[in-house]
């Protein structure tokens, strides 16, 4: 099959990707959108996972506020250059992030930034409600470590759903704007300010 410009138009616009990656997607799937869709999408993930070493020192910090003014957040957003700083896509995910903050209250970025005695007070915590059930021991610790992964999906910004497609964590956002802009991008902090 021909590959004619409008659907190495099309697929650049459903994607993101540049020309020549389109027009040879489109190539090896013989034209197929969805199937050159699909292989550009995992090859850019693929490309996403190579950058996330690499330094992240420019970017910007986002702000949200309510509607009403009672509830507002900040989110700093770094990427690695200014070019990709001010670009369209990447302002509307900081604009995307800070209205998740506002919105689900995170109190960590990521599991990693969440202190060992808040984890393990945790732990003891679903421990001490398992007590008295007659469970083997084994059990108690899957649904434990079950009981954290939720406690790391409420509180840690990288794993919750995204509020307007919860098909998608925030981390999965993230690394599809890696993907889409071609450089590293690191949430580094938020705030969240909420009157009374």
């Amino acid at each position: 099959m021909a590959i004619t410009t409008q659907m190495v138009k099309d697929l650049r616009q459903r994607t993101g990707a540049g020309v020549l990656l389109c027009k040879k997607a489109l190539e090896e799937t013989d034209g197929d959108m969805d199937r050159a869709a699909q292989i550009l999408r995992q090859k850019g993930l693929a490309a996403a996972a190579r950058k996330v070493d690499r330094l992240a020192a420019d970017g910007r910090i986002e702000a949200y506020v309510h509607t009403g003014s009672k509830l507002a957040s900040l989110v700093e957003v770094n990427c690695e250059t200014d070019f990709v700083a001010r670009t369209d896509p990447f302002r509307e995910l900081c604009h995307d992030l800070a209205m998740q903050v506002a919105a689900t209250n995170p109190q960590w970025v990521s599991r990693d930034d969440v202190p060992a005695e808040v984890v393990e007070a945790e732990k003891q915590t679903q421990r001490d409600q398992m007590a008295g059930q007659n469970k083997p021991e084994q059990i108690i610790e899957r649904i434990v470590e079950g009981k954290l992964a939720k406690f790391h999906e409420q509180k840690c910004l990288l794993e919750q759903p995204f509020i307007k497609d919860d098909s998608k964590t925030i981390q999965q956002l993230v690394t599809e704007s890696i993907a889409k802009l071609g450089e590293n991008i690191v949430i580094r902090r938020f705030a969240r300010f909420q009157i009374g």
